[in-house]
């Protein structure tokens, strides 16, 4: 998975609890209003805030579970290739500090 997949399933998890919060306030706003077509709406609008929350937890289960295994596999490549992974990290390094440099 790429780094920009990962950050915009981030941002799209933060874009849903944000979502979900005002939805949150607006029900408690619409508490006292009366009337059956606003209750039947609200029961429903309950009932479909309450699905969206089980998947976001859902999908927060799965990228954390995601992210645990590439962290994983990143720690066992770098036991067994300790060499090449130091050199990966200072020419990463090397590339950042002239751009850097650059400016």
């Amino acid at each position: 998975m790429s780094n920009e997949s990962v950050a915009t399933k981030d941002k799209l998890a933060q874009d849903l609890k944000i979502v979900i919060a005002d939805a949150e306030e607006l029900l408690r706003a619409t508490a006292s209003q009366a009337g059956e077509k606003v209750a039947a709406a609200r029961e429903k609008f309950q009932d479909t805030l309450h699905h969206a929350k089980v998947k976001l937890a859902e999908a927060e289960d799965v990228m954390i579970d995601r992210t645990k295994q590439a962290a994983r596999a990143t720690d066992e490549y770098v036991h067994e290739h300790p060499w090449r992974a130091v050199g990966i990290a200072a020419g990463a390094g090397l590339i950042i500090g002239l751009l850097i440099g650059r400016r």
